[in-house]
């Protein structure tokens, strides 16, 4: 459970600390600090735990690399099981894997998808849309959503269950499995499998359908949403497809700026490190990108759901096209800034891979029997890049010639948007409530703006040693007695 506390620092402001955030994948706090006049001063978002993968998979056989790395998250392993796969398919020297494979993989990849956005929609941002920012604690979660909004609620556990079984007939688990391996994918899928599949297959269309109506209608009636709530204007970056397609498991990268002016475009992903950097701060273990031409001031970019949608020129499903060309229509033109409109996107691309699905399945090349290419040249380097979830996911490896990790780079989705949630919380503080009595309610505000980036933080948490570790001491009034701090490492 969220709690607030306060305390003093030494320049005499009052630090909030909301702790733990609620409705997050992982483990963060949000600090505010506050002058005499209840103003907000500061507000920052905090990842205090941290993970070390790039880390500890050094000195492991890069084999091993992609069932490690799905550990980094038991909400989206498929992107990052996927995202290493890609890599090592580059590191054996294979240039283009059977169609059967890529199609089983875009399967997965879309049930991975699917999955996610109907758990973050359902279970963690519908509470807060439905019952409002302001409402009890206890009203926002998804046992009171079932409860007042049944059939949404179930309808949202049961779209979740379609894309879970997808990932279970592919990797044989839900969560943590087996499938896709350097060239491809390590069996077939059987008719019978298929079959089931496209059978359950039949409602999830209109609940997808039902959804992004829902969405889109709690959005419109709500202008704050539209014109006050957390509006960040951005820089965007997604993949795209070779005619500037939303794309979803391979394409080259696209960037667009504040109005939506290209950046660069059709950019071999292979060469994002000519034109993303990334910083540190001291207060975090996430670490922020931004784009190299536009310097770090400036070049912060948001990546997910509205960035592909802003992005994209098209959606090649014809109804989450439709529904894509609606969402500019309705929410103002291209490109959308505001925080919320994730949400509207979100259900728009759930719909989308929907409808990629059951292309898929009745698609008779998913079913062949060559599912593995060989590798031919070994290399020294690999980079998967695959668009999560809640965005542009970068795995890139190095091995030496016994094929032995040397070092590893990933640029998680939620890391790309950690300054815009800063940004954000930045905004909905000095907004809702400079000058005001905090309460648990309008606390949430803060954790509604980061909600609406679906952050998975557990992801994102790689900058070994660049943060300080501070230790505090309470007496049992919940009065701070002594700290004690550990500097940085340089």
């Amino acid at each position: 459970m969220t709690e607030s506390r306060e305390t003093t620092t030494e320049r005499g402001l009052r630090r909030v600390c909301i702790d733990p955030l609620s409705r997050v994948e992982g483990h963060g706090k949000v600090t505010l600090l506050l002058d005499d006049s209840d103003r907000v001063v500061e507000a920052r978002l905090h990842i205090t735990e941290f993970r070390g993968f790039e880390k500890f998979i050094q000195g492991r056989p890069i084999e091993e690399v992609p069932i490690l790395v799905q550990r980094l998250c038991g909400i989206c392993p498929v992107s990052h099981l996927l995202a290493a796969t890609k890599a090592l398919d580059q590191l054996a020297g294979v240039e283009q894997i059977p169609p059967a494979a890529e199609k089983q993989r875009r399967l997965l990849h879309y049930g991975q998808v699917l999955q996610s956005h109907a758990l973050h929609f359902f279970y963690l941002a519908a509470p807060d849309l439905l019952f409002g920012f302001d409402s009890e604690a206890e009203r926002r979660n998804v046992m009171a959503l079932i409860e007042q909004h049944r059939e949404i609620a179930l309808n949202g556990i049961r779209i979740r269950k379609y894309g879970q079984h997808i990932i279970r007939t592919i990797t044989g688990k839900r969560i943590h499995g087996t499938g896709p391996i350097p060239g491809g994918m390590n069996k077939p899928l059987g008719r019978s499998e298929r079959d089931l599949l496209l059978k359950e297959l039949e409602p999830i269309i209109p609940w997808c359908q039902q959804a992004v109506a829902l969405i889109k209608g709690i959005y419109l009636e709500n202008p704050e949403y539209q014109n006050r709530f957390a509006i960040i204007p951005s820089n965007f970056l997604s993949l795209v497809g070779q005619a500037g397609e939303h794309e979803l498991y391979h394409g080259t990268l696209r960037a667009r700026d504040v109005s939506g002016q290209p950046i660069f475009d059709q950019l071999d992903y292979r060469e994002y490190g000519q034109y993303l950097r990334e910083e540190v701060k001291p207060w975090s273990y996430m670490k922020f990108p931004y784009l190299r031409s536009l310097g770090n001031e400036k070049g912060w970019y948001r990546v997910g759901p509205l960035a592909r949608i802003n992005n994209c020129d098209r959606i090649g499903t014809p109804l989450a096209e439709a529904a894509r060309q609606e969402f500019f229509r309705q929410a103002g033109g291209s490109p959308v800034h505001a925080s919320l409109a994730y949400h509207w996107t979100r259900m728009i691309e759930a719909l989308h891979c929907a409808e990629a699905i059951q292309e898929l399945l009745q698609d008779r090349e998913l079913l062949d029997s060559e599912v593995c290419t060989p590798g031919t040249r070994p290399g020294r380097e690999g980079i998967g890049v695959i668009e999560a979830p809640r965005g542009t996911l970068f795995h890139h490896y190095r091995v030496n010639r016994q094929g032995v990790v040397e070092k590893a780079n990933l640029i998680v989705s939620t890391t790309s948007n950690n300054r815009a949630m800063n940004e954000a919380i930045r905004d909905v503080a000095a907004r809702y409530l400079n000058g005001r009595k905090l309460t648990p309610e309008l606390l949430n505000h803060i954790e509604v703006a980061i909600r609406a980036y679906d952050p998975c933080l557990s992801c994102a948490t790689h900058a070994l040693g660049k943060m300080p570790l501070r230790l505090e001491l309470y007496d049992g009034e919940e009065r701070l007695i002594d700290t004690l701090t550990k500097p940085a490492r340089n």
